[in-house]
């Protein structure tokens, strides 16, 4: 049975070969560890389940680390003397991935791309070795899934510790915003202490619903890294009445480090957050399509035919006009939970109209999306839906005739071109834009590139 649950940051610099006395201004954190440590020493656990940002992650799949057992070191932070082995509960990551498969959850040990455990894993596991090592362990990655995927995943964790009458603890590896303080890893963004003091807060009354529903503007503002890690976490106490108790919280790097227990004192079934989550994501949707114009609505109702019934709509003359008549490439983006689910478009247009722009690109966004997984129609009710109309691309000399608002982003590099959008979330500067474009075309050599701009007409 799952007996308590943590959230822990990781800065290597917490580990005293690595901070060279850095660590002394996160003294309220490293006593806080400290204390996790006993407590579970004194819990006594069989096994240890680690949900980690910085091992093997993939968009539409959660991995968990496969065999007997696993090791690392701090090399990467300049002390390969320290190191941490652990031994894998083999059975239980076996029984995680039934139970996903049963709920059509894609959960499993297949595709690992580093054996090494990774920091975020060794930190919270160094503290908890100083006091007790007699335990076995699962790594278990974050996806690019939604945060009701991983709050299922929790409570197919949760069943499965059940199941097995395994006494576990489960450890959310998790840092806050890094965007504190002009001084930190990625400057200052005005959503990074925001996003702070409310997980902070939620964190300390258990209020795993208003976490759950945390914008994913401000997630995304934020640069966090630990928010999937903390959606497992609460699903492992899905309708539990919950005492949560907030140990430090503090970020003298320009990174938050909070870390928090919370047992389960009982059942309570008014606790049932996934479900109060995805009602109130339905009524976002429902206000979200309520204004829906034409092209929202013929995206969205392509998809929707495609997967419920296998056709392909027609263009109709019930559409406006300048749809029908008009020619233009199109980007159609899907989001749930406030997240990509795919997005595929064209440059130049390939089809007679924009209508039939829009049909073509709604149906490959929702099922040929090499990053994400074919939509479901289960998720349909969750989807929304954006429309970008481009208008045909330019030449530029140089990057200074780029706006990242205004102007999308065409790089090309020989037979390779990649292509951004305007006016994103998180893209904040030209530089920004071009790296993007050319990491999603696979340019490597930046010295011999080309560029284009293009303006759209966004639509939702």
């Amino acid at each position: 049975m799952l007996i308590k649950a943590y959230t822990l940051p990781h800065p290597p610099l917490a580990i005293p070969e690595v901070g060279k006395g850095k660590e002394k201004k996160i003294s309220k954190t490293l006593d806080a560890l400290d204390e996790v440590g006993k407590e579970i020493k004194s819990i006594a656990p069989e096994t240890i389940i680690f949900i980690t940002p910085h091992s093997t992650v993939y968009s539409d799949y959660f991995h968990i680390s496969p065999g007997s057992k696993a090791s690392g070191d701090f090399s990467r932070f300049g002390v390969p003397n320290v190191k941490i082995e652990t031994n894998y509960d083999e059975e239980l990551a076996e029984d995680i991935s039934k139970m996903g498969e049963t709920l059509d959850l894609p959960v499993g040990i297949q595709g690992e791309q580093d054996k090494t455990l990774d920091h975020a894993t060794m930190v919270p596991m160094y503290f908890i070795n100083k006091y007790y090592s007699s335990y076995k362990s699962l790594r278990i990655s974050q996806s690019g899934l939604s945060e009701s995927d991983h709050y299922l995943l929790g409570m197919v964790i949760d069943k499965a510790v059940k199941v097995r009458n395994r006494k576990t603890v489960i450890i959310a590896s998790s840092d806050l915003s890094h965007r504190l303080s002009k001084d930190g890893p990625y400057g200052f963004n005005k959503d990074g202490p925001e996003f702070d003091r409310l997980v902070e807060l939620y964190l300390s009354n258990a209020d795993f619903l208003s976490l759950m529903n945390l914008p994913s503007g401000i997630r995304r503002g934020a640069g966090e890294c630990g928010y999937n890690s903390l959606m497992v976490l609460i699903g492992c106490l899905d309708k539990q009445k919950v005492m949560p108790k907030l140990l430090s919280y503090e970020a003298p790097f320009g990174v938050g480090y909070a870390v928090a227990s919370f047992e389960a004192i009982g059942n309570d079934e008014n606790r049932n957050i996934l479900q109060k989550h995805v009602e109130h994501m339905s009524k976002l949707v429902e206000a979200t399509r309520n204004i829906e114009d034409d092209y929202q609505k013929l995206a969205r109702q392509s998809l929707e035919r495609k997967i419920m019934t296998g056709e392909i709509m027609s263009v109709t003359n019930e559409l406006p006009q300048e749809m029908i008549d008009k020619r233009a490439g199109v980007f159609v983006s899907i989001h749930k939970d406030g997240a990509l689910r795919g997005c595929i478009g064209t440059i130049a247009p390939t089809k007679k109209c924009i209508a039939e722009e829009i049909i073509c690109n709604a149906i490959s966004s929702g099922s040929s999306d090499f990053r994400f997984s074919p939509v479901t129609a289960h998720e349909l009710p969750l989807l929304t839906y954006k429309v970008d109309v481009l208008s045909p691309p330019e030449p530029i000399v140089d990057r200074s005739e780029l706006d990242v608002k205004r102007y999308g982003v065409i790089v090309t590099s020989g037979s390779k071109r990649g292509l951004l959008l305007p006016n994103l979330d998180g893209v904040d500067t030209v530089d920004d834009q071009i790296n993007i474009a050319s990491g999603k075309a696979g340019i490597l050599n930046m010295d011999k590139i080309s560029l284009e701009r293009f303006e759209v007409v966004r639509h939702g």
